[in-house]
Order: structure tokens, then sequence, then C-alpha cells
């Protein structure tokens, strides 16, 4: 499934990739390096390519990003020009993305790496209807307001959407980047990632994933923040799922005919 010692995407245009990592960063100039260096340790055996997105950083995050490009051939930085959110920079990242499977985290450097790998595998072991494959922290490394108000936003999306997930803010996630480029686009949609996938016909599935404590930065979330954004979204969400219709499957009817001269 993937080589030992893997070509450089960016030094042979020629190989097919078989992962692209994006990474949404805003303010996380004291992360970036670090955590880099671990996803290009992380993924070193695949034929991958690592995307951070830098959403309009107001510190010298984008500078040590472009910095590392001499560490790490196959690092891509994305810049954009003025500050869209995290789902915004997620969606850029898959529009550049250059292989069909996407794994994405957080830029804060809570999610571990090392976990990124196992999920693409299960995702690519699956069958072809599975879409997404989502990281399930089982220890939280927050303070104790935001896992309890974690616990209560899931517990609240759950029972409105029944999209299966327990964790749905984990940013670690594994999906097949044709099934994300389907989903409609709105902001925050990186939270609403299984019911979006579901909505669209696909299956998900969630393993564990590790929690590591923030090293640098700060939250660009409070609490109370979230839970406005969560009750604005939860009921576009429902709307959504209660206008969609499923076709139960296409099939192509087109008879196929000859290619002479081909």
């Amino acid at each position: 499934m993937h080589a030992q010692s893997a070509p450089s995407p960016t030094t042979d245009p020629e190989i097919s990739l078989e992962v692209s990592i994006v990474v949404p960063v805003f303010d996380e100039a004291g992360a970036v390096e670090a955590l880099a260096h671990e996803i290009a340790a992380a993924f070193a055996d695949w034929r991958a390519e690592i995307l951070f997105v830098d959403d309009a950083s107001g510190d010298d995050t984008g500078a040590r990003l472009a910095a590392l490009r001499r560490e790490i051939p196959s690092l891509r930085v994305l810049t954009h020009r003025r500050n869209a959110g995290q789902s915004r920079a997620i969606r850029t990242g898959v529009i550049a993305a250059r292989a069909p499977i996407v794994v994405t985290l957080d830029g804060d450097g809570q999610n571990d790496p090392a976990d990124g790998p196992r999920l693409a595998r299960a995702l690519l072991a699956g069958p072809a209807g599975l879409g997404l494959v989502g990281g399930e922290r089982r220890v939280r490394r927050d303070t104790a307001s935001k896992r309890w108000a974690s616990r209560i936003a899931n517990a609240v999306r759950r029972r409105l959407l029944n999209d299966q997930a327990v964790d749905t803010g984990c940013g670690l996630k594994a999906f097949r980047r044709e099934a994300f480029l389907a989903l409609p686009y709105f902001d925050h949609l990186h939270r609403y990632l299984p019911a979006l996938m579901i909505r669209e016909g696909y299956e998900i599935a969630f393993q564990p994933v590790g929690h590591r404590p923030r090293g640098a930065g700060r939250s660009k979330y409070t609490n109370l923040g979230r839970l406005g954004v969560a009750v604005f979204d939860l009921a576009g969400l429902v709307w959504l799922n209660a206008r969609a219709r499923d076709p139960g499957g296409v099939d192509d009817v087109t008879p196929c005919t000859p290619n002479n001269g081909a």
C-alpha cells in the first residue's frame, strides 16, 4: 500500500500521492514547527503531502512555515489574504490537495499526528461507501469547563442530527476528498462532517485517538461563543436534513459507443 522510502511529491510530480494532510492554523507560531516535523515523521512511509493553511495570522506563523520548506520538502503553505475561519481554511486545503484521501488535524498540536496513518488505513481498508473515519478523544486534555460544554453540545447534536458521533469536534479525521467536496459549504461545517456525510449517503466510522494538552498559544473559541454558533448551525442542519432526498443510488444506462480511431 505504501513504500518504505517514498519520493517527495514536490520533487517528483509524476508520483501519485496517497494522502494529503491538511492543517488549518491561525496565530500558532509557537506550535507549527514541532507539529510539521511530527506529521512528516508520522507519514514518512507514505506518498504524502502536508498542507498548512495559514488563516491570515497576525503573528509569524506564515514565516515559520515558509522557513520549514527547506527541511520538509513535502510541505506546502497556503495563506489566506484575510481571516476566514477554520472551516474555510480546511476547505482551501482540501481543494488544493492532490491525493484522494485527506487527513485533517488541528493546528494547536493537541491532536497526535501518530494517529493519522491509522485513520487513513482504516478508511482505505473500508468499503467504497465509507466516506469518513473520525477520531474520538477518549481522554480530553482540556479545562473542566470546556469538557462539560463539549459534552452538552455533543449530546444535543446527537439527539437532533442522529449523526452517530460522540466527539464531532475532534479535528483529527480521514475522509475521501471527493466526498468532502460534495458537501454543502458553510462556516463551521468542520464540526458537522459526520452528519453531512450521512446526508450525502456515505458511511462513517470512528476510532479512539489521543489528545494532548495545548503547549503554546491559546484557544480561538470561548464556551459562550461556541454555544451561540452551535444553536444557529444546528437549526440550519436540521433544515438541511429535512430537505434532503435520497435517489437510492445512481445507474448509468448510457449505451457504450465504440471509439473509432482511438
